[in-house]
């Protein structure tokens, strides 16, 4: 049984992230940031035109069919680690699927 004392817990400390480096410094430094984004962007692409092709019912045979050309060549579109692909390509992707690809520079 307890004896009807109140046991306070210590509030957490709040860490420091002063002196810590960034992973974008990390990369940066090591030269590959421009590379890692360049993935990065290919992965977020390939996954809404996933989305896309989901959201309108499109199978991969379907939306290659519409592109005239092969399975195994929307394949490398949807392929996050190919970054072999043309903005053409994105572009007539984009369509097919009902939507549009918009870049911007910032």
């Amino acid at each position: 049984m307890r004896s009807g004392k109140v046991v306070k817990s210590k509030a957490k400390k709040r860490r420091s992230i002063k002196g810590f480096t960034t992973l974008d410094e990390v990369l940066a430094e090591e030269g590959t940031l421009g590379e890692f984004e360049a993935v990065a962007v290919k992965e977020v692409l390939a996954w809404q035109i996933k989305k896309a092709m989901e959201e309108a019912g499109l199978s991969r045979h379907k939306v290659a069919a519409q592109l005239h050309t092969s399975r195994s060549q929307l394949n490398r579109v949807l392929d996050p680690k190919d970054g072999n692909v043309t903005l053409e390509t994105l572009i007539r992707v984009a369509r097919v699927v009902g939507r549009e690809l918009r870049l911007e520079l910032v």
